[in-house]
């Protein structure tokens, strides 16, 4: 069966599946992409009010052997983009950097235990606006469960390891591409024109 599918979620998924190698090659990372694993809109709550716990979904992550690559998507929506630069929103750059925080403090040890992991780890939270997910939560669910995912894949992560990736899609027969984005996050750029049909990409 044929998936076809329109717009900028529907390149992502496209891209998991066509182009990653075109990522990893960027930084660069040796391993297969047999042996990678991607997470698909994983979510993490809405990016929420101050004060919440919850920091939105980001579009996609893939976790190699080497590296851990978080992953923001936009597309030209079929216009005519000529930007030099694509700047983030605040609340995916904080996406970004709670994430990281949780890569970094958590290990298997906390593994069916998050009170603990929040007991110990809670002071050294970074961010004034923001909370730990609570024990218990749908968000700590969700949490736990990634988060032991890319470990067992990759073993424990410094933040060299964890890439910020911004994927841009774009139509090259009548676009270009942002070659500046946030400071931290690689731009990759990715065109489609060639892949769709009828506005539409077949995945």
């Amino acid at each position: 069966m044929k998936i076809i599918g329109y717009g900028e979620d529907a390149l992502t998924l496209w891209a998991l599946r066509q182009h990653s190698s075109k990522i990893l090659k960027v930084f660069p990372d040796k391993t297969p992409i047999s042996e990678c694993i991607a997470f698909y809109r994983p979510s993490f709550g809405r990016h929420g009010k101050d004060g919440s716990s919850t920091f939105g979904e980001f579009d996609a992550i893939i976790v190699s052997k080497q590296n851990v690559y978080l992953i923001e998507s936009k597309w030209d929506n079929h216009n005519n983009f000529k930007n030099e630069e694509f700047p983030l929103e605040n609340h995916q750059i904080l996406r970004h950097q709670i994430f990281v925080w949780y890569l970094t403090h958590w290990n298997k040890k906390y593994s069916g235990n998050w009170q603990t992991f929040i007991n110990e780890k809670q002071e050294n939270f970074p961010f004034p606006n923001k909370t730990v997910a609570p024990n218990g939560s749908l968000l700590a669910q969700n949490l736990e469960h990634i988060l032991t995912r890319i470990q067992e894949h990759c073993g424990y992560l410094s933040e060299s390891n964890i890439k910020n990736v911004f994927l841009f899609f774009y139509d090259s027969e009548k676009s270009t591409y942002p070659t500046k984005t946030t400071d931290s996050f690689k731009v990759i750029p990715i065109p489609y024109s060639r892949e769709i049909e009828g506005n539409f990409v077949t995945m």
